[in-house]
């Protein structure tokens, strides 16, 4: 396909794989888990540091959701992830809930 062609839906059909609304919702969740974690990480250092403090029952809750996540994806796929690489991880999860009909650029944790 060359920038001057269109994309025709019923021709073209067979250039893309299409996927289904759970696998889309699957994938949404697995990054809104990892952007959630990387976020956490970074109030983890904050509260270590003392620039930041949380209610003790809320934090507990937190770092289990996080065990939770690395137990689910594996500490080495949580991060850490440069700016190019964090720009793909929101940009994906800008486009897919989207998709499922969030507002754009919905990037809530």
């Amino acid at each position: 396909m060359t920038s001057e062609d269109s994309f025709d839906p019923e021709n073209d059909e067979e250039l893309f794989e299409h996927r289904t609304l759970d696998e889309v919702a699957a994938m949404a969740d697995e990054l809104t888990d990892k952007v959630w974690y990387n976020r956490h990480q970074d109030l983890k250092i904050a509260i270590e540091e003392g620039e930041e403090t949380c209610e003790p029952q809320i934090w507990r809750d937190a770092c289990k959701n996080a065990k939770k996540i690395e137990d689910k994806y594996g500490v080495d796929n949580l991060g850490p992830w440069d700016d190019f690489e964090w720009g793909m991880i929101n940009g994906k999860l800008s486009a897919l809930r989207w998709i499922l009909g969030f507002e754009w650029d919905f990037l809530d944790t």
